[in-house]
Formats: C-alpha cells, sequence, structure tokens
C-alpha cells in the first residue's frame, strides 16, 4: 500500500478514530471518576501534564517532514506564492471569522476557537490530501514550510487581532474575548515553537549524518504516526476531563460543524478557481486548493486548551475541527478530479484512490 494513494488506518478513518476517542473519554470520565482525580494531580496551575505532553508530541512530525530547504522554490514563482498567501493569510482568516461572528456570535468561547481553527494554517495533512489529488508535492512541500515559519512567527499576532481586538472593533461586545498577545505567545511558543525547533534540528542532523533516502523512507514513516496517536490520546484525555459537559451538547457540535462545512468547501472552490484563472496547472492549483482550504487544528487545539483551558467552549469548539476536516477534504479529492476532467482535460491522472 503506497502513502502516495491510499490512507493509512489511522488516516482513512480518523473521523472515526475521533469519534471512538471522544466516546471512550466521555464514557471514561463518567463511569470512572477516580481516572479524573488522577488526571487533575498531574497538573501545574492550570496546565494539565498529560495534555501538555500530548499535544507537544502531536505537533512534532509535521515539522520533521518540511522541507525547509526548498523554500526558495516557492519564492521563485511570485505570483503563485503571492495567491497562496493571501489564500491563507487574508482570505482564510477573514472568511472565518465571519462564518465564526454569523453562527456564533451568541457563544464568544466558541467563536475564539473556530477563528483559532482559521488562523491555523495546515502544515500537516495537507500533504496527503495533496498527494491523493495529484498536487504538486514538491511545491506543497515548500508551501507548508512557508506556512510553518509564517505560523512561528505571526499566530500569536493574529489570534489576538481576531479574537480580542476586532470583535470589540466592530461592536461585538457580547462576543469579545479579553486574551492578551502575551497569553497567546506563551501558548504558541510552547506548542509550535518547542516543536518547530525539536523538527528543524531532526530534519538538519539526521539529513547530514544519515542521508535523504534513509531519512525520508526510515525516520519519517517512524515518527509520523505520532501526530495522530497523539491526537487520539489528548482527546481522551480532554473528554474524560469533562465526560458529563459533553454529554449534553450533541447540539453545539452541529452549531460548530455547520460554519466549518461552509469554510472548508468554499476555500477549495474559491482557491482552486483562482488558481486557474491565474494560469496555474492543474497540479499547482490543487496543491493552491488544499493548502488553503486546509487547518492546522492541531495547533488550534493547544493555543485553546493552553489559553481558555481544558474545559473550555473554545477548546471544544477546535476538537470539532477535525471531524469535520477529515471527511470533507477527502470528499474535495473526488471534487478535485471531476475539476480536472472539466477545465484540464490535458492533464493525465488516475481516478482517486480514496
Amino acid at each position: 500500500m503506497k502513502t502516495s494513494s491510499r490512507l493509512q488506518v489511522l488516516d482513512r478513518y480518523l473521523t472515526a478514530w475521533i469519534f471512538a476517542a471522544m466516546l471512550f473519554g466521555v464514557i471514561l470520565g463518567w463511569l470512572v471518576p477516580t481516572v479524573v482525580t488522577l488526571l487533575n494531580r498531574f497538573s501545574v496551575g492550570t496546565t494539565s501534564i498529560p495534555i501538555a505532553v500530548g499535544l507537544i508530541v502531536m505537533m512534532y512530525p509535521p515539522f520533521t517532514r518540511v522541507r525547509y530547504e526548498e523554500l526558495p522554490e516557492v519564492f521563485r514563482d511570485r505570483r503563485v506564492l503571492g495567491l497562496s498567501l493571501l489564500q491563507n493569510w487574508v482570505v482564510g482568516p477573514v472568511l472565518m471569522f465571519v462564518l465564526a461572528v454569523v453562527f456564533l456570535r451568541g457563544y464568544p468561547e466558541y467563536m475564539a476557537g473556530l477563528i483559532m481553527i482559521g488562523l491555523a494554517r495546515c502544515i500537516a495533512m495537507v500533504i496527503v490530501w495533496n498527494e491523493l489529488a495529484r498536487g504538486d508535492t514538491e511545491y506543497a512541500a515548500g508551501l507548508v514550510a512557508f506556512n510553518s515559519l509564517f505560523q512561528v512567527f505571526f499566530y500569536s499576532l493574529y489570534a489576538w487581532i481576531f479574537i480580542t481586538v476586532l470583535p470589540a472593533r466592530l461592536g461585538l461586545k457580547g462576543a469579545v474575548v479579553d486574551v492578551s498577545i502575551g497569553e497567546i505567545a506563551r501558548s504558541v511558543f510552547i506548542y509550535l515553537g518547542i516543536p518547530f525547533l525539536a523538527g528543524f534540528l531532526t530534519r538538519t542532523l539526521l539529513l547530514r549524518a544519515r542521508g535523504r533516502e534513509w531519512y525520508d523512507h526510515s525516520f519519517v514513516p517512524r515518527v509520523s504516526p505520532l501526530t495522530l496517536i497523539a491526537l487520539l490520546f489528548t482527546i481522551v484525555v480532554m473528554f474524560s476531563l469533562k465526560g458529563r459537559y459533553i454529554v449534553q451538547l450533541p447540539l453545539d457540535v452541529l452549531r460548530i460543524a455547520v460554519p466549518l462545512l461552509i469554510y472548508f468547501v468554499v476555500m477549495f472552490l474559491v482557491s482552486f478557481y483562482m488558481g486557474r484563472k491565474l494560469g496555474a496547472d492543474y497540479s499547482k492549483t490543487t496543491t493552491l486548493a488544499f493548502t488553503a482550504a486546509s487547518n492546522n487544528f492541531e495547533l488550534a487545539i493547544a493555543v485553546a486548551v493552553s489559553v481558555f483551558g481544558i474545559n473550555s467552549g473554545a477548546a471544544f469548539a477546535a476538537v470539532i475541527g477535525p471531524l469535520v476536516e477529515v471527511p470533507v477534504m477527502i470528499a474535495l479529492v473526488n471534487v478535485a478530479f471531476y475539476l480536472q476532467r472539466q477545465y484540464f482535460p490535458g492533464a493525465a491522472l488516475k481516478s482517486p484512490d480514496v
């Protein structure tokens, strides 16, 4: 089974695994209260050590896969880079902000969690979606590297502006969440900065010591599953700590899922259209579309938990992100092939194996 054509078991059934992890966590916290007591002992202030470890481990593998050395190739085509920058760091955040305000203005913490998802640009799973849709793999790697660096330096500023400053400026007093840029910056450094430095050093040192062939085909496949395993572990812990609370919120899941669904579909279609109008070929157009439509839900969860707390509505909203994103992205792979047949008939591509 090739990873370029098929999702591995954890990836393919990620939505089902997340639901199972949520259910297991709720049942564990509800029926075995001693588990909650035990987990609460492993805390420093408001920080749960098991969750902090899970989130950091979750963020590490994507940074080991980023090809930092290929950034110059991304900057070579300034038109495509400019479009990617516009879609990822202007259109995407603004669209998610508007959807959050329209659908969740009466739920400030849910709104904040949704906005955080919109600000966290994808640096991990987008590689999978792009490969399935036969996008430009090397260009995707370059855009991932670019987005990774951009997030490290600007995510905290973006989050502060979109969560605290803009709602107040727009007169949405009931939806304002007052969070300092310092609080967000600290959580971004812990949950994004540390894995980034670890991933960068890992790649730099191991490429020199063992070479690209061993690194890409031996080391990366071994550490990559850690992201999904750590995500599932984190969800189990989070939901076990608030099992009774979660049982009462099935309608809230739907309330959060609707704007997410709209966001993913609109971002993909608009980005695909803009890439085609720019004159990019199918592979680059598809890469642009998936890069713009996907989100780094791991980072959104980490920041929401760190800033708002485990039991917050923001953390709950962030967890709903992958539940919606994974099945929608798999569907959009098939949409990409349909659009290829309609607008890029000269591109010889196989049918998607999803």
